[in-house]
């Protein structure tokens, strides 16, 4: 390969896509480690199908893995520079996701008259229009795959479960890659199986030299630019779900409390449980339970006894824990909710993103059930998210839902593992072993939140339940003491407001429109705004995780736009939560409901037909 065929790009998106057993999402995957490895910052995207083992080559059994690679990376990206469609469904259902000119290929040995008919074809999909706006490569995948094995004595089912190795081959030369890093996976993923070893790297290399040998696309070979000023430390390509698991294990460590999560497995939530389920060494202790309302009731007990602890789920799990929720408003423990968001209502979208619970944590509880509410907004933050809530729940005595959702979750970027020394400090508010003046509910002045007192301390004999208490801990029906304990209840989740840091505002300083966005929208947002600042267009972007209580200058910053946007994948209800607190101020609204992120060129348009 000489160097006048290596174009430089600042980043580049690639798109694998074909049936659910094609093995896209370890394509995707593979790819997005080796990037990694070789210096780029890096984003994914699954996007998996929500049925089950869907009619194979139907468009409803289509599974997607989107990265983006270069030296800064805020989102999984727009539209894709290359997509690989290894069946007509693929190619069907995600050429919309390829920017024209991109570089199309399909495993051509697919595209039988069968599987045409399949996909809903009803003449050939390689029109002579389609070939000019594409660079199309018509590859024979399976051809060359049958073929490796053949020769290796492989049987023609095991050998087409390779089929994804030809194509990421292909992708390697493509993208300017060396193979060496995928084939110490191979080895180490496979070091028992040493036949499964040879066939998965020779059908690799049969890809990448088979690329190599393809004059078309010789000049569309490109060498994604590397991320500059990175610190030093380790790295590792991360999904949300992986990163919230390991902030709370570090929590855990940094309180010096045992981890214990109770809970019920829930697309797309379950890896944070099949992650913490592997690091019993560290203390971790996972019950998967019977249902949702066990797993959260059994983290109460857990609770109650002294652990940090946590229970994760998704929409219609949070709405079976709602009457556990509020008895740990009502007890006043600590507790850490993990909600990785999916589409609703009800079963709705379950391997789609939304971000749908927001208005659910925030008022989803019988009663006044106050709590503290915050929400990661990229899938390698899940980690400092999760540390957070814990240490929240931990220092001022409640519970806090961490709100993440399945774009974050089953996502990833490259994550700089740090040290847990260097993580702030976490103070459980414990009791003091024959306190002749310990009250279950005596509140500290400053943050009104209760101690914690454990089972076996010394002299500090109580009881905590579903029933109103007076301040000393007797059961009260008495009208006055309830107003009293739900103001207090209230007013602790108020003061959180003085122990987190001022909310901030990105882009132009004199700008005409404000961008208001929470969450995992944040990439998307930020680059949208960047680009039309570098424009000159005047637009200003803040984007909250503290959700409730809301930063204390929140209010300060609204009031200063004329122009507010407020953007969210939902029908507004962050911007309802904000005119209740802020009915003063000009907003308005830009929701997606789609199970799809926030592109960044549909945000330019709306931002700028705001500014005129």
């Amino acid at each position: 390969m000489s160097q006048d065929q290596i174009v430089n790009k600042d980043d580049l998106v690639i798109r694998f896509a074909g049936d659910s057993g094609d093995g896209m999402q370890l394509s995707g995957t593979l790819f997005s480690d080796a990037s990694a490895l070789t210096g780029n910052d890096i984003a994914t995207f699954p996007d998996y199908p929500a049925e089950i083992r869907a009619p194979h080559n139907t468009v409803a059994g289509v599974s997607g893995y989107q990265v983006h690679v270069g030296s800064h990376i805020y989102s999984s990206g727009d539209k894709c520079d290359i997509l690989v469609a290894m069946n007509p469904a693929a190619f069907k259902s995600q050429l919309k996701w390829a920017k024209k000119g991109a570089t199309v290929i399909v495993d051509m040995d697919t595209f039988t008259e069968d599987a045409l008919e399949k996909a809903g074809y009803k003449d050939d999909p390689f029109t002579d229009e389609l070939e000019r706006a594409y660079t199309i490569v018509h590859a024979p995948i399976t051809s060359f795959t049958n073929k490796i094995g053949a020769e290796q004595g492989v049987d023609k089912k095991t050998t087409e479960k390779c089929r994804n190795m030809f194509a990421l081959g292909m992708i390697f030369y493509l993208t300017h890659k060396t193979l060496d890093k995928t084939y110490a996976y191979l080895e180490r993923k496979f070091a028992k199986k040493p036949d499964v070893v040879k066939l998965n790297k020779a059908v690799l290399t049969e890809g990448y030299e088979y690329a190599d040998k393809l004059e078309l696309i010789h000049s569309k070979i490109v060498e994604v630019s590397h991320a500059t000023e990175m610190p030093k430390g380790r790295y590792r390509n991360i999904t949300g779900n992986v990163a919230t698991a390991w902030g709370l294990l570090a929590a855990s460590e940094r309180s010096g409390r045992r981890l214990f999560l109770g809970s019920y497995p829930i697309t797309p939530a379950t890896d944070v449980m099949v992650e913490l389920a592997k690091h019993k060494s560290l203390g971790a202790r996972v019950f998967q339970a019977e249902d949702e309302i066990a797993g959260i009731c059994s983290a109460i007990g857990a609770s109650f006894a002294g652990a940090l602890a946590c229970t994760s789920t998704s929409g219609p799990g949070l709405s079976l824990k709602s009457e556990a929720l509020g008895l740990a408003v009502m007890t006043e423990l600590p507790l850490v909710v993990v909600d990785v968001q999916r589409g609703g209502p009800s079963t709705g979208l379950p391997t789609k993103t939304e971000q749908s619970d927001l208005a659910q944590a925030l008022y989803g509880r019988n009663g006044e059930a106050p709590l503290i509410v915050v929400a990661a907004s990229s899938s390698a933050n899940c980690f400092y998210w999760a540390y957070t809530a814990a240490k929240l729940a931990l220092e001022h005595m409640t519970p806090v839902i961490l709100l993440t959702d399945g774009y974050l979750g089953n996502g990833s970027q490259l994550f700089r593992i740090p040290k847990v020394a260097d993580l702030p400090e976490i103070k459980p508010r414990l009791a003091t072993p024959n306190d002749p003046n310990y009250r279950p509910f005596r509140r500290d002045p400053e943050t009104f939140a209760r101690e914690w007192a454990l089972p076996g301390m010394e002299g500090l004999r109580h009881r905590v339940g579903g029933l109103e208490k007076c301040p000393d801990g007797p059961l009260s029906t008495d009208p006055e003491n309830h107003q009293l304990m739900v103001n207090n209840r209230q007013e602790k989740v108020n003061r959180v407001a003085n122990y987190i840091p001022d909310q901030e505002v990105q882009g132009d300083p004199d700008a005409d429109l404000l961008v208001v966005g929470w969450g995992g929208t944040s990439g998307a947002l930020t680059l949208a705004v960047e680009e039309m600042n570098k424009e000159g267009k005047k637009v200003a972007y803040t984007h909250f995780n503290y959700i409730c209580p809301l930063p204390k200058n929140t209010g300060d910053i609204l009031r200063r736009y004329k122009k507010i946007v407020v953007c969210e994948l939902n029908n507004g209800q962050f911007l309802g939560y904000l005119r209740t607190k802020f009915p003063e101020c000009p907003m308005t609204a830009y929701n997606k409901v789609m199970g799809l992120p926030f592109e960044v060129g549909e945000l330019k348009d709306h931002f700028n037909s705001l500014i005129g």
